[in-house]
Order: C-alpha cells, then sequence, then structure tokens
C-alpha cells in the first residue's frame, strides 16, 4: 500500500494493516498518538496508559484475526487504540460522551470486544473461558488477555494463571509491564517483574548464541538441539526459571513495547506455538506525550485538560474525596491507632494527605479489595482502627470479606464509599449504585450518606471514633455544589418543616436538587416538608414515627431498587412514593444522567407535582 494511502480515515480497519509496511504503521501510531491527546484533553479519560498501548495494539491486530481471535482487555483502560483499529475512529470523538462510544470495552458496542471490562484482573479467567469454548468447539484460534502490570497485584490473576497454564489451549497471556498501575505498584510481583526486566542479559546472550550456532557448519545444529534439549538448565544459569513457566506457559519477553518489529515477531512465535503463552512486553506509559510520561499515576484517568501545558481543568482539591483525606489526617494525630488503606487508589481518594503524614499507618494493598477487607480486620483485631478508602463500584468485590472477616467478629473498620451513586462518563462498570444493597445485607453495618462537606467531617469522625463494627460513610464523586445552609449538619437526620402535609424523603447530595425543588413547588402553591437522612441505616423508629405523620410521602434516592433504604422504610411506613434506579447507567455527564432519570430539581418538582394533581 502507497504512502499516500495511510491516512487512518482511509483505511478499512483493521484488516488493511497487514498491508503496510513497518514504516507505515510507525507513522500511523504517531498519528494514533495525537488523535488520543486531542480527544483525552476535550472529553477526559485514560490517557497515559492509551500511550503506553499503541504499537501493542498495531501489533496485535496485525498477527492476529479479531473477531476471530478474540482480544480479552483486562480493565479495559488500555484499549482506546483498539477502539481506533476496529471501526470507531469516525465516532472516537464521542468518546465517554453520552450517546457516544465507551471508555471501556463493550460487546454490544463491537464485536471485535471480546468481554466487558472496567475491573481489573479478570482477562485471564476470561481468556480462559473462552479458550477452553473455542477447543471444545475445534476451533484454533487463539484467545488473548491483555493486563497491565498493575492487575497483577490483584488476586484474580494468579487464581486464572494457575488454571491456564496447565490448561492445553490456545490462550496467550500478554502483559503489557510500565512499573505504574493507577498508584505505584506495590507487593512482590511488582519486585519480581522489576527484576526481569532488567536481566536482559538472558534474551541477549540466547540470541547470540543461537546466531553463532545457526552458522556454525556440521556441528552448529546438533548443538543447538542439545541446548534446545536442555534448555532450563540453560536459561537457569543466567536468569532461573520464571514463575510464569513453573505454572505451565511458554514465556517470551521482554519485548520491547514499542518496537513493532520486535512485538510482531514475539507474537508470531506465540501464535505458533499453540498451548499456553505468557509475553512480557515492556512500554512506557505514557508514551508520546512529555507530561504523562513524567506524571503517569497523574495522567491516568484525567478530566479535560490544555495540551499545550498539560494543566487540568478541574481543581481537584475541592472534592469529597480531597475534605476526606484533609480530615483524616486531622483524625490521624489524635489517634495514634488510626490507620489508611487503599487497594491501588491513593490519590484517587484523597488518602496522599494521611500516607504523606503517617508513612507507617498507610497501606497501599494493590488492585486487591478482598485482600483490604481482610487486612483491616487483621490490623482491627490487633486493637488498631483501619479505614478502608475505595470506590463503591470496586467495593462490590469485597462482599464475602465483609461478611465473613468483619461482620461476624463485630470487628470495627470504617469504609469510606468513594463515587457512591451516579459517577457519569466511566458508565455502568463504575456507578456507585449497589452499596447500599449490600451493605444493608451484612448484619450490624452502619451507613452514613452526607450530603456536604461539612456533614461528611463529622460523619468520619462519628464512624472512627463512635460507632462499633462496620461503618460505612458513603459519599459522591466531585465537588460539593451544595446551596443551602450547613448550619444544621448533623449526623443523623434533618427534618425540615413547611407546614405542609408532603414530605420529601432523601439523602446525599440529591438533598441540594430537592432543596431547589421545593422551592419551585411552593411557586406552584405546593408546600412540602422535607426529611434528609443523614445516618440512613440501620431504619430508625423515630425516622418511621416521622413519615407516618404525613399524608404523601416522596422518597429520592440514588441506589439501586431493590436493597433500598426507600424500599426497607416502605415495608414499615405508610403513603411512600418511591423513585430508585432499576437500571445499569450508561455513560454521559453526570447532571445529565441524573436528570434523566427524574433527580434533577425540575423532574423532582415535576414527579410531586403530577403525583399530588392526580390525588386531588
Amino acid at each position: 500500500m502507497s504512502e499516500k494511502n495511510t491516512d487512518l480515515y482511509k483505511l478499512n480497519l483493521p484488516s488493511d494493516l497487514k498491508k503496510l509496511s513497518l514504516k507505515q504503521c510507525d507513522k500511523l501510531c504517531g498519528d494514533i498518538r495525537r488523535l488520543l491527546i486531542t480527544t483525552v484533553s476535550k472529553n477526559g479519560g485514560h490517557l497515559a496508559s492509551n500511550l503506553g498501548t499503541v504499537e501493542l495494539t498495531m501489533a496485535l491486530h496485525r498477527v492476529f484475526d479479531s473477531p476471530a481471535d478474540k482480544i480479552v482487555w483486562d480493565v479495559g483502560h488500555q484499549a482506546y487504540t483498539h477502539k481506533i483499529l476496529t471501526g470507531r475512529l469516525k465516532d472516537f470523538n464521542t468518546l465517554r460522551q453520552e450517546g457516544g462510544i465507551s471508555g471501556f470495552c463493550r460487546p454490544d458496542e463491537s464485536e471485535h470486544d471480546a468481554f466487558i471490562s472496567g475491573h481489573s484482573s479478570t482477562s485471564i479467567s476470561v481468556a480462559l473461558g473462552i479458550a477452553s469454548a473455542m477447543k471444545l468447539n475445534g476451533d484454533s484460534h487463539h484467545a488473548i488477555a491483555v493486563m497491565g502490570d498493575g492487575a497483577f497485584t490483584g488476586g484474580m490473576i494468579y487464581e486464572g494463571l494457575n488454571n491456564a497454564g496447565k490448561s492445553d489451549t490456545n490462550i496467550i497471556v500478554i502483559l503489557n509491564y510500565n512499573e505504574m498501575s493507577i498508584s505505584k505498584n506495590v507487593g512482590g510481583m511488582a519486585k519480581y517483574l522489576s527484576t526481569m526486566r532488567t536481566k536482559e542479559s538472558y534474551k541477549k546472550t540466547k540470541t547470540v548464541v543461537q546466531r553463532m550456532l545457526d552458522v556454525t557448519p556440521l556441528v552448529g545444529k546438533p548443538i543447538k538441539n542439545a541446548v534446545r534439549e536442555s534448555k532450563n538448565a540453560f536459561k537457569g544459569a543466567i536468569l532461573h526459571s520464571t514463575m510464569f513457566e513453573e505454572l505451565g506457559f511458554e514465556y517470551i519477553g521482554p519485548l520491547n513495547g514499542h518496537n513493532l518489529e520486535e512485538l510482531e515477531a514475539g507474537l508470531k512465535a506465540a501464535k505458533a506455538i499453540n498451548k499456553p503463552v505468557f509475553v512480557h512486553v515492556n512500554t512506557v506509559k505514557g508514551k508520546g506525550y512529555a507530561p504523562a510520561e513524567e506524571n503517569p499515576g497523574e495522567y491516568h484517568g484525567v478530566g479535560s485538560f490544555e495540551i499545550s501545558t498539560g494543566n487540568p481543568d478541574v481543581v481537584l482539591a475541592d472534592s469529597f474525596s480531597s475534605v476526606m483525606g484533609k480530615e483524616l489526617c486531622r483524625l490521624g494525630r489524635k489517634n495514634k491507632k488510626l490507620c489508611a488503606v487503599t487497594a491501588a487508589m491513593k490519590y484517587g481518594t484523597g488518602l496522599q494527605y494521611f500516607a504523606k503524614s503517617f508513612p507507617e499507618r498507610f497501606f497501599d494493598v494493590g488492585i486487591a479489595e478482598e485482600h483490604a477487607v481482610t487486612f483491616c480486620g487483621g490490623l482491627a483485631s490487633m486493637g488498631y482502627t483501619p479505614v478502608f478508602a475505595v470506590y463503591s463500584t470496586f467495593l462490590q468485590r469485597s462482599y464475602d470479606q465483609l461478611i465473613h472477616d468483619l461482620a461476624i467478629s463485630r470487628i470495627h473498620a470504617v469504609l469510606c464509599v468513594d463515587r457512591a451513586g451516579v459517577v457519569g462518563s466511566d458508565g455502568e462498570t463504575h456507578q456507585g449504585l449497589f452499596d447500599i444493597a449490600f451493605l444493608t445485607s451484612v448484619p450490624s453495618a452502619v451507613i452514613f450518606s452526607p450530603s456536604n462537606y461539612e456533614e461528611l467531617k463529622l460523619c468520619l469522625h462519628r464512624a472512627a471514633e463512635t460507632e462499633k463494627g462496620i461503618a460505612a460513610v458513603r459519599y459522591p464523586r466531585g465537588a460539593d455544589k451544595s446551596v443551602y445552609s450547613k448550619a444544621d449538619a448533623n449526623t443523623d437526620y434533618i427534618h425540615k418543616k413547611n407546614g405542609g402535609k408532603i414530605l420529601i424523603v432523601t439523602y446525599g447530595r440529591l438533598y441540594n436538587n430537592v432543596y431547589s425543588a421545593i422551592e419551585i413547588l411552593k411557586n406552584h402553591d405546593i408546600i412540602c416538608d422535607t426529611l434528609k437522612l443523614v445516618k440512613v441505616f440501620p431504619i430508625e423508629n423515630k425516622i418511621i414515627q416521622i413519615i407516618n405523620k404525613y399524608d404523601s410521602v416522596f422518597f429520592f434516592e440514588e441506589s439501586y431498587k431493590y436493597g433500598s433504604i426507600s424500599e426497607k422504610y416502605s415495608a414499615v411506613c405508610k403513603n411512600i412514593n418511591s423513585y430508585t434506579i432499576d437500571k445499569f447507567v450508561t455513560h454521559g455527564e453526570c447532571d445529565d444522567l441524573l436528570d434523566e432519570l427524574g433527580f434533577s430539581s425540575e423532574k423532582i418538582a415535576r414527579t410531586v407535582g403530577e403525583n399530588i394533581k392526580n390525588e386531588t
């Protein structure tokens, strides 16, 4: 294909990639990087991880035949180039926008997305299931699991590796190693991979010896065969054996993840082996954009930013996460037994302040939420007060540990449940809609849902210093936008009486919209009282008594319907009209999504007004 025909928008992707020269592909990689930077600077998203996988993605689609070969992306935040190369180039400007393409892999979006993704460490299990089904079907195509090194801090990876290595299937596991997950990698696996990365001596020595034997007449080939037969001893003298070979994989690597020729050679070798293969690829996170290369953690997931300076538009210090992190530091100064725990989300949850002030009491366990909860149980059993800051969507992974390792023993641990409720552009896999439903099913759990910064601080103090057992404090993504007075902030409830026979009940940030809806309704001569729950669970007799005094009660809740707080009160109260969420919520701007769900001020007022009109 001629040079003039290498315009991304004129190619039939991904099939035309196989017709291009390496030089042409290198040019396309540069074009893709510019497109990634331009799009993410406007829409937000995962930048550094995607800049690091451009050549790897190009090589995958040149060597394999998607969708017949199934590429499974772990988490999916490295798959933007994959989307560009599989028919979504013209729509890439809609990335993470409502009605546009998702920031993660979705099979309903493209046949090239083999499986949905959003949470870490699942890819090997998925790929092994696919490879096993292919084997049963007599299909010789491959299932390829692609993950970053951060995924290797999650325990599910090792369950998958243990089964995949002995599976006798066409599964290829690709580790994209860049020394950086969301927060800096921790633990033994990170150190092991770092050691392997530096041991280029084995790779270079093996190549030199094989080339020398290839050109040695008469004795070269027999010696090469003998060396191959005793390869474990040969390799052990230089690199020892890799863990992956012990598990049953053929090991290839480390490969230069930004050298297309080397990548393609390694992937072709993996494809030809027809048994489980582990391919180790080294990349630079943020490759091609200096600010992201220098600060890959800050550019893992970003809002919009200015390309020339790299400066983000959003001041992250003004957020529930940062307020929680700073308040936790104040608690930590008074309570020397207070510890902070994160699962690779130090910056995302605001724990960077605590980590800097009290490094000996700060623990980053990697992307291992199950381990984090049980680890908190161990800390608490020795008299410490662990505070686990975690996104709502990731806490889902720890349900068994919450019950078995905390609740049964009445262990006191604090859960700071970040990103509770609708989160926006990350879509279905990241919306925090289920923490209420599963936490309320755990015996003795207490849940607070503050609506503003002042309540957040009060709830955090109460959860850490007063409550027993599991005490959860849940709060939304982003900043406190409340317009009402915070003078009466507390940790139980606030009942505002305006003289009406209608009551609107809510909690969390939705109270701000309810507050504005009250004014709208007042202009239509509909007078409503409000009840803001702060301690939302367990349900309280005093709340039941308040609700039962009203003729009409409207409960608005940014939570999944089944297992919601309003469902629980509806079982013991009369006249409750419950408005919750009964579906997975796709990606879009948070305010737009809340409006579509009926939770904007205007929609709340309309819902109450129309119901009252129908009743009369």
